[in-house]
């Protein structure tokens, strides 16, 4: 867990560290969402960067898989 603060117009910065670790280059689109968790920034990912991501999982097993992975993350995140 990396902190940070909120400048002026809502403005965020994302540590170098989180950027490098999840490939985020100057230029590039996140996704920003919220849930009963919080807000989360999330790298926006290309088709062809999503292709066979699914390794032959059908969605609800894709589903599952990302609802566990997000679980498990949150985990540390709380821990």
């Amino acid at each position: 867990m990396v902190l940070t603060k909120v400048h002026k117009k809502g403005i965020v910065v994302i540590p170098k560290e989180m950027r490098e670790l999840h490939n985020i280059r100057e230029g590039d689109e996140v996704m920003i969402y919220s849930d009963e968790f919080g807000v989360h920034i999330l790298p926006k990912k290309t088709p062809e960067e999503l292709f066979g991501m699914d390794k032959g999982l059908g969605l609800e097993e894709l589903a599952k898989e990302q609802i566990k992975e997000r679980e498990e993350e949150r985990a540390k995140v709380h821990s």
